[in-house]
Formats: C-alpha cells, sequence, structure tokens
C-alpha cells in the first residue's frame, strides 16, 4: 500500500508569489492577454493612417469587437464553472489567436471579414477574463491571493504602457498585418502558458479520491447538467447572497459610466481648449495608469481593519479626476488627480478581487466574476454615448460636477451596505 504524499508545505512568508510556478505561468498569460489586447485598437489605427481601413470601418470593427466580448463574458463564466478553467482559457485564448490572422487578411480588402473577425477576438477576450479570475483562486493558496491579485493588476496596467509603446516601435520596423499576426502570437501564449486546471469539484490528487465502492445499479444514470440559463440564474443568485458584492457593483458602474465616460470624453477637449495642447492629456493618461501600478504595489501589502473601507474610499478618489476638470487650475494639479485617481482605482480592485475569490462558492466563482465584468464594463459605452449629447445641452463643468459628486457619494452610500466594511466575513488571515 502506498504511503500518502506529505501535506504540502506553505511557502515562507516573505516569498515572491511570482516564484510560484503554476502562478508565473498564471500570470505570464494574463501579461500576454492583457498586450494583445490593448495593441490591437493601437495597430487598428495605424491602419487607417495608411488607408487600409477609413475611420467608419474602425468604429464598426471596435464596436464588434466589445459586442463579442460582453456576449463571451457571460457565456465564458458558465463554462468556466462547468468545465475545466485551463480549458476555457485554451479554447477561448485560441479563438483570439485566430482571428489576428483573419484581421490581417481582410484589412484593405473585407470589411466584412474584418467585422466578423473582430467579434471573435472580443469573444476570446471575454471567455478569458472570468476564467483567468476563477484560475487565480484554484492556485494560489487564500492567504497568498491579495498578493496574486495585485501581481495581477500589475500586469493589466503595465499591459496599457508597454502595449501601444511597444506597437509604436515596432511599426517602425514592420508593417500592420505582420502587427496583427504578432497580436495573435500572443493570444497563441496565453493560451498555452497557463499550467493544468483542476475542474471545480474534481480530485485534486489520487489520493483525494474516495474509495472504490460497489458497482451502481445498472438502471442508475448520471444526474441530467441544468441548462446554461438555469446555471447562469444560479450564478446571479449566488451574487445576490452577498449585500457587499451587489452595493461594489453598483458603485463601480456608477464611477466606470459616469466617472470614467466624463473625463474620456473631456480630457481630450479641455486639454486642447484650456491648455492648447495635447501634452495634458498623454500626461494625465499616463499619471492614471503610474498611480495604478503604484496602488497595486501599496494593496500587495496593506491589510487595513475595515478593508470593504478603505477599498470604497479608494473607488471614490476617482471623482477627483472630473473634479480637477472643472476649473482652471494649473496642468499639474490635473496630472496630480489622475495620480489619485489610478491610486485609489486599485485600492478598490485588489481587495475586491480577493474578497469574490474568498466569498463566493468555488464553483460558481466564474460565472459572479462575468456579472462583475458584465454590468461594469457593459454599461461604459452607454455611459460614453450619453456623455457627450449631455456636455453638449448642459456644458462641461455642469456634467463634471454631476460625475464627480456621484463618484464620491454613490461608492460612500455602497460603503453602507451589509457586510461592506470587510467585502464579507472579517478576514484574519494575513500573507
Amino acid at each position: 500500500m502506498p504511503l500518502p504524499a506529505p501535506p504540502k508545505t506553505a511557502p515562507p512568508p516573505g516569498r515572491s508569489i511570482l516564484r510560484d510556478p503554476s502562478f508565473l505561468r498564471l500570470w505570464i498569460a494574463a501579461t500576454a492577454s492583457g498586450l494583445a489586447t490593448w495593441a490591437l485598437p493601437f495597430v487598428l489605427g495605424l491602419a487607417v493612417l495608411d488607408h487600409r481601413l477609413g475611420a467608419a470601418g474602425l468604429g464598426l470593427v471596435l464596436a464588434a469587437r466589445t459586442a463579442g466580448f460582453l456576449v463571451a463574458v457571460l457565456v465564458g463564466g458558465v463554462l468556466a464553472d462547468r468545465h475545466s478553467r485551463r480549458a476555457v482559457v485554451l479554447w477561448s485564448a485560441s479563438a483570439a489567436a485566430l482571428a489576428a490572422p483573419l484581421l490581417a487578411a481582410g484589412l484593405g480588402r473585407s470589411l466584412a471579414l474584418m467585422t466578423g473577425a473582430a467579434v471573435l477576438a472580443g469573444a476570446g477576450q471575454g471567455a478569458c477574463r472570468p476564467a483567468f479570475q476563477a484560475l487565480t483562486a484554484e492556485v494560489v493558496d487564500p492567504d497568498r491571493r491579495q498578493r496574486a491579485n495585485a501581481a495581477m493588476t500589475l500586469a493589466v496596467r503595465t499591459s496599457t504602457l508597454a502595449g501601444p509603446t511597444l506597437t509604436a516601435l515596432l511599426a517602425a520596423f514592420v508593417g500592420v498585418s505582420t502587427l496583427l499576426l504578432g497580436i495573435g502570437l500572443l493570444w497563441l501564449a496565453a493560451a498555452l502558458m497557463p499550467g493544468r486546471g483542476v475542474a471545480v469539484g474534481a480530485p485534486a490528487s489520487p489520493s483525494a479520491r474516495p474509495c472504490a465502492g460497489p458497482s451502481p445499479h445498472p438502471s442508475a444514470r448520471p444526474a441530467r447538467r441544468a441548462s446554461f440559463r438555469a446555471e447562469f440564474v444560479d450564478g446571479v443568485r449566488e451574487a445576490r447572497r452577498h449585500p457587499w458584492f451587489l452595493a461594489g457593483l453598483g458603485a463601480l458602474t456608477a464611477v466606470i459610466a459616469l466617472g470614467y465616460s466624463a473625463t474620456s470624453v473631456a480630457l481630450p477637449l479641455i486639454s486642447r481648449d484650456r491648455y492648447g495642447s495635447e501634452w495634458v492629456l498623454a500626461a494625465a493618461l499616463t499619471a492614471y495608469t503610474v498611480g495604478a501600478l503604484a496602488g497595486a504595489l501599496v494593496t500587495a501589502r496593506l491589510r487595513p481593519r475595515a478593508p470593504g473601507w478603505v477599498a470604497f474610499a479608494g473607488l471614490g478618489a476617482y471623482g477627483f479626476a472630473p473634479l480637477s476638470l472643472m476649473l482652471p487650475v494649473h496642468p499639474v494639479v490635473v496630472v496630480a488627480a489622475y495620480v489619485v485617481a489610478g491610486i485609489g482605482i486599485e485600492l478598490f480592485n485588489v481587495p475586491w478581487f480577493t474578497a469574490a475569490q474568498r466569498e463566493v462558492a468555488p464553483d460558481k466563482l466564474a460565472r459572479v466574476s462575468s456579472l462583475d465584468f458584465l454590468v461594469s464594463y457593459g454599461l461604459a459605452p452607454v455611459g460614453l454615448a450619453l456623455i457627450a449629447p449631455a456636455i453638449t445641452v448642459f456644458g462641461v463643468t455642469p456634467v463634471l460636477a454631476v460625475c464627480a459628486a456621484a463618484c464620491f457619494l454613490v461608492p460612500a452610500a455602497a460603503a453602507l451596505a451589509p457586510t461592506a466594511r470587510h467585502l464579507g466575513r472579517p478576514s484574519t488571515t494575513a500573507d
């Protein structure tokens, strides 16, 4: 009789989470997918400059990618809870990889082919997101998940900076079609890099399997799997069990749909009309990303007594961005406000993801994560569509004032929800 395997010892507290091989592979995959995601719009913009794609065509292709993302993020959440999360990443990232050569083939020849390929690319990106969230919970022990989530968000923010920058450098040497193929290779790396995942409910090792018993009666049949709709509704039901999650999702949606949308429209206008230069636009956006990187580094170690209240305060800090655009202040004030907003958003994001991995039932985590991405990202285009007409009718300053007030007040109200102080039950673990 073989001896049981020795228990897995926890890694030393000071050891970097990136020295864990399983998580490192997952982190590299997430970084590759992030680079591919942020590079694609930039590459398509270069195609417009090369007159191989019109402005209207660019808008159609990007809208098709967004539509594919929103549909697939729901489907991906259900699939990642039904099957191995690793398999969902493999097939969804492979679909995005396949879309890249199709985009290259349609460039300058067939807008219909490019539109279809963009839907496929968005679908691959969307299906990956909840699977990556759930995989993080599978490969990292609970005491180290906050560090892991901070590392994942560092990958996202670094991709935001590096994706367009690397693309611009490569564009000096290769054409747009080659760049699109390179994006496909990044997606292929994202598909193949993560280690083998374990499906929810599957035993982690042979020693965890139950002892063999008598064979079932021949007439016994496996339970019929619930329908896709029923499993999705089950995920919604799980989300409703957590008041902190519903309150946080509402606050995040308000900040993205109002605050982020308002600044996305107003910042280019104010940079041009008030300051007479595009450098304020570039500096503010860079400052936001740098602030987010700093926020992720801080949050990796931060262990406040009321993590939920700190998270909601960080989310509300985005209100300083529209507030800085309301008055004719020095450009340095605008840049500083965007740094604060970037720090704040990661003070929210990292504990938010960690709380979901801790509080949500493991077999429903991907579905709940997909609801998070769907609602928060899905309503952002609605906000963008409404902000521009509102600025035309009411003016920039009143719209920014309303949006800044919403950014401050809605997260403050969400912090009063039951269980919001700790984002669930109080956590006593520390890494």
